[in-house]
């Protein structure tokens, strides 16, 4: 019985071992598409083609001004970054840092919790949504508070 119990055991760790892998690929690959795309590509550097990588066409960002739904469609957000960058504003003089204290993965969709930091000051509580394409994950969408 100890045997048995032993082989279940082993063969447990084994598979295990196996779904963990990919799980930590994935977080890992979560967390690059968002520090590229998003804190380096819209945040600090204003690279667009970083955006365009990270970012799906459709994505759009949600928010409230005046009890009203704000939505924010990523060709805005990238042409905005492009007159930022026209006009010098890139880098920035308080870079941008990111925490990522939850990557939550389900199959092909993710959500990530990310404390938005410009300096050591805590700016915005982002929860992004991914989704996982072919070319790899996608920040498909976004909602926030203001701290």
């Amino acid at each position: 019985m100890k045997k048995i119990a032993g082989i279940v055991f082993v063969v447990m760790l084994i598979c295990g071992g196996m779904w963990a892998a990919p799980q930590a690929d994935d977080e890992a690959a979560i967390q690059a598409v968002i520090l590229s795309a998003y804190r380096d590509g819209l945040c600090n550097v204003g690279d667009v083609e970083l955006v365009k990588k990270g970012f799906h066409p459709e994505f759009r960002l949600l928010g409230i001004k005046d009890d009203a739904l704000t939505i924010l469609p990523i060709a805005d957000w990238i042409k905005m970054t492009e007159a930022k960058k026209a006009a010098g504003k890139f880098p920035p003089a308080n870079r941008v840092n990111m925490e990522l204290p939850l990557i939550d993965i389900t199959g092909n969709a993710a959500v990530a919790k990310v404390k938005f930091l410009v300096g050591d000051k805590h700016v915005y509580t982002d929860y992004l949504s991914l989704m996982r394409f072919a070319a790899g994950w996608k920040i498909v969408n976004k909602i926030y508070t203001s701290h």
